[in-house]
């Protein structure tokens, strides 16, 4: 199961692309409401968190283009921007924290090597505050901010970190 979701993982920005096109050709084309859209972006939200961003959204996939998959350039902190203006965004923010998918950590077999806040953009843009491994700290994942891009996950080296119920 690890590796399927690694896998899944590291194919983000394809399943952003395909998932993002299919709902720009839904919309434009074939005149989906975007109604049906914001309802789909709410019950992602309910179960996964923040997802719709990150793995779903056409116009998440251009500013993924746009300002780099590096979530330590000097962009990072735009990516936030986009969003302002999106209600599914809102909804969904508002949603990390009571979503039935989390990003956990498991404390006995994590080495607090830290590779993790290295990939999350929001332990990067403010490290006082987060960190997916540190206790005394704010859990990323949790935040209204993060769109469950699952870095953290793919690089933790022995599967400390993992996204489940």
């Amino acid at each position: 199961m690890q590796k399927i979701s690694k896998y899944l993982i590291s194919k983000r920005v394809i399943i952003l692309a395909v998932i993002g096109g299919l709902m720009y050709v839904g919309i434009s084309r074939y005149h989906i409401s975007l109604w049906y859209i914001l309802i789909l972006g709410i019950a992602t939200g309910v179960v996964f968190g923040k997802v719709f961003c990150r793995w779903m959204c056409p116009m998440g996939f251009i500013m993924e283009i746009i300002l780099g998959r590096n979530s330590n350039s000097k962009f990072a902190a735009m990516y936030q921007y986009h969003k302002m203006g999106c209600p599914i965004a809102w909804i969904s923010g508002y949603l990390n924290k009571w979503s039935i998918f989390k990003i956990k950590l498991n404390l006995d077999t994590c080495k607090n090597c830290g590779l993790c806040d290295k990939q999350c953009y929001l332990s990067t843009l403010d490290p006082v505050k987060y960190s997916l491994f540190e206790e005394k700290k704010l859990n990323p994942g949790d935040a209204y901010s993060c769109s469950k891009c699952l870095k953290c996950v793919e690089v933790c080296p022995n599967g400390s970190l993992r996204y489940k119920i």
